[in-house]
């Protein structure tokens, strides 16, 4: 993978090159489209010091390419665009599967009983580790789920330990406030997820509050309408937390 590092960190002459493989990644990505020039500038030039300073790599034969790597930077930085890089120190691992892969999971029941299983997953986040993520070259293939932007929010939420939904907050905000909006509408959507509702928004999400908190920062993104018109106070927290309002940019 040496190539593609020396292609990032490439001397300032050579930056074009990068630049348009940027532009290719961002034209993929309709949500980024409604950013402001500044932002998209600002946004660009994040991401390619993301890309200096993480480490790419693919699993079960998958060749890594420079657009694949701009799309992941692209999407990665979304989130922390008002928040700095700084909230992605600490680790430099990023490893893409050709789609979704297995992880082996072991858990420990009520009655102390260990059960070992394989579970299909399109993304893992690792406290202090990589990030893992799946890739298809047909966005479709996610089912409307945005795995990049996901695991990303895992990685925020874990700056203030086991990610738990609850990641570090800013000056100014409510802890009660945070719980009180994002408690409320995770109890609100197990309830129709268990009752079998079909909901717009991606039943994985009442797994865990972590999960909730993850799959709530995909559609803030993605789909910001229907987060607001769904739990518009989770909304509102969010764009408190994210120091964006996506719902702006259209108007």
């Amino acid at each position: 993978m040496r190539w593609l590092k020396r292609f990032w960190s490439a001397p300032q002459a050579d930056q074009p090159a990068a630049e348009d493989v940027l532009a290719e990644a961002e034209a993929a990505l309709p949500f980024i489209q409604n950013l402001t020039p500044d932002a998209r500038d600002r946004l660009r030039q994040m991401a390619l010091e993301f890309l200096a300073g993480k480490e790419f790599s693919g699993a079960a034969g998958l060749e890594v390419t420079a657009f694949m790597q701009a799309s992941i930077a692209l999407q990665a930085c979304l989130p922390v665009l008002e928040l700095g890089l700084s909230a992605y120190d600490g680790w430099v691992g990023i490893v893409i599967y050709p789609g979704d892969f297995v992880i082996p999971r072991r858990t420990m029941d009520e009655d102390g009983v260990l059960h070992e299983y394989d579970e299909a997953a399109l993304g893992e986040a690792w406290d202090g580790g990589p990030v893992v993520l799946a890739w298809f070259d047909d966005p479709e293939e996610y089912e409307g789920a945005n795995v990049v932007v996901h695991e990303f929010a895992h990685k925020l939420d874990m700056l203030s330990g086991e990610a738990d939904g609850l990641p570090p907050l800013h000056a100014g905000m409510s802890v009660e406030a945070w719980d009180a909006a994002l408690g409320d509408a995770y109890d609100d959507f197990c309830d129709r997820v268990d009752a079998g509702e079909e909901t717009q928004i991606d039943p994985y999400a009442a797994e865990h509050p972590a999960e909730f908190f993850a799959v709530v920062s995909e559609v803030f993104f993605v789909e910001p309408e229907l987060l607001n018109s769904t739990y518009p106070r989770v909304y509102e927290q969010l764009a408190m937390f994210y120091r964006q309002d996506p719902l702006a940019r259209g108007q």
